[in-house]
């Protein structure tokens, strides 16, 4: 008999535990990996395409690519989740399977901040990354605003750097004196688990004139007006709006009862949800790590490793600890690292490396080794 596995989601943490699977099973497994998009790309690599640096190609990986004995690829919207039963329904067929594991992310809800959609941009999804490429060199003056609307949200670093990228690359076409740089965040530092990385961003942030707002995520925005009204009903004058848009669980998760109180929530240790033989990896969990690639990597080798034990019958792995490392770029072709343990530790700790240009390089290098691992190449 062969262990029958689904993992819906091809991101991180369904790319991972699905090499896993295949490296220690082989022939005996009979894995399907369903997602709807045609190619993976690494997040960070968002900012490479918003500021011309690649180009779309150059980032994204095709899933026809990803090869693996025992493992096969289905891009297919799922439309159905049955965890008590481990059937899931897409568009285009039925899928049952002894082991389920739920790794589909988060979603962006886009309607939650009023007047994003009609007049502002966002650079989390791939498309809106997309459009912000295009648009931006027609940008020549005034009030940028990046805010976030809600929490929790997919990279913490991520707004810290994109304000960083932005002084560079206005700086580069020569306007920067003709354009203000605000950056609001809910939180009151920019990385909260780990102050040294925080003063070390509000130090660039101050060098480089740029406002931050903390405690405050965005509310609205009056594209006519030109006006971003924040938690607290502060307002802010707007020229161009960058949004960390709210994220929610995908509504057939919801549908699912997979959910609980906004996300999946699973035992820490394993990655294990209530349901029998189903996992949940990643964004779509509530774990207590961020919401990061990084994170649903390290959680996907947990619970591949404790699929490959009991199929086995070996002693299951040592519990998922919540550790992982960001990069974060700091402009001036410099990149930082923070490495934060949020589970092993009596409370969320981050180490901070200071920025450097082999830190640039190991950033390189980690998305590097991830395309060779998943793609071959």
């Amino acid at each position: 008999m062969k262990l029958r596995v689904l993992v819906l989601g091809a991101g991180f943490g369904g790319l991972e535990l699905s090499t896993m699977l295949s490296e220690a099973i082989g022939e005996q497994l009979d894995l399907t990996l369903i997602d709807k998009s045609d190619s993976f790309f690494i997040g960070f690599s968002k900012f490479d395409v918003m500021f011309g640096r690649k180009t779309t190609r150059e980032v994204r990986m095709p899933y026809r690519e990803f090869v693996k004995p025992g493992v096969q690829f289905k891009q297919e919207v799922i439309t159905d989740i049955d965890p008590g039963n481990l059937r899931v329904t897409t568009e285009k067929s039925v899928y049952e399977a002894d082991v389920l594991v739920v790794a589909l992310g988060a979603d962006y809800d886009f309607e939650f901040t009023h007047g994003l959609v009609d007049g502002g941009h966002e650079f989390y999804s791939f498309g809106g990354a997309e459009r912000l490429r295009d648009f931006l060199p027609t940008f020549t003056r005034g009030n940028i605003v990046v805010g976030v609307a809600d929490t929790p949200f997919k990279c913490p670093p991520a707004p810290s750097e994109s304000v960083l990228l932005l002084h560079d690359y206005l700086t580069e076409r020569g306007i920067r004196d003709q354009c203000q740089i605000t950056l609001a965040m809910p939180f009151e530092h920019p990385i909260p688990p780990s102050p040294e990385t925080s003063v070390a961003l509000m130090e660039a942030f101050a060098e480089r004139d740029i406002r931050y707002i903390p405690n405050r995520p965005v509310e609205t925005y009056d594209p006519e007006r030109r006006v971003l009204t924040l938690l607290d009903e502060s307002e802010l004058p707007c020229d161009l709006f960058l949004c960390i848009p709210k994220h929610r669980v995908p509504q057939v998760v919801v549908d699912s009862g997979l959910a609980e109180n906004d996300w999946i929530p699973v035992e820490p240790a394993t990655l294990k949800t209530r349901f029998p033989g189903v996992y949940a990896v990643g964004d779509v969990n509530k774990v207590g790590t961020p919401k990061a690639g990084v994170f649903a990597e390290g959680a996907a080798k947990v619970a591949a490793k404790s699929i490959i034990a009991e199929w086995q019958g070996h002693e299951g792995p040592p519990p998922y600890n919540g550790i992982g490392s960001c990069y974060i770029e700091f402009g001036h072709q410099r990149v930082g690292r923070v490495e934060v343990n949020f589970l092993s530790a009596p409370k969320p700790t981050g180490i901070f490396d200071e920025p450097s240009q082999d830190l640039v390089k190991e950033k390189s290098e980690f998305a590097t080794t991830r395309y060779a691992r998943w793609f071959g190449r």
